[in-house]
């Protein structure tokens, strides 16, 4: 059994938008913040309810999206 995604889209929170499981946090607010240089820490102390854990596992599950579609 594979573990639940953290990353989830439902179109009654920000009309659909892949956010954070349990948040209103867009993932491509991560990204935004990792391109622009912003550290990790950075990103987590400006979004409170996404933890540590979420945001590497959400990195994981795009590094492998992006590697296993090559």
């Amino acid at each position: 059994m594979e573990p639940e995604s953290v990353i989830v889209s439902d179109p009654e929170i920000l009309g659909g938008t892949p956010c954070f499981r349990g948040t209103r946090v867009p993932i491509d607010s991560l990204i935004v913040y990792l391109q622009a240089g912003d550290t990790l820490d950075e990103f987590l102390d400006n979004f409170p309810s996404v933890s540590r854990e979420a945001a590497i596992a959400a990195l994981e599950e795009a590094k492998t999206l992006l590697t296993n579609s090559r």
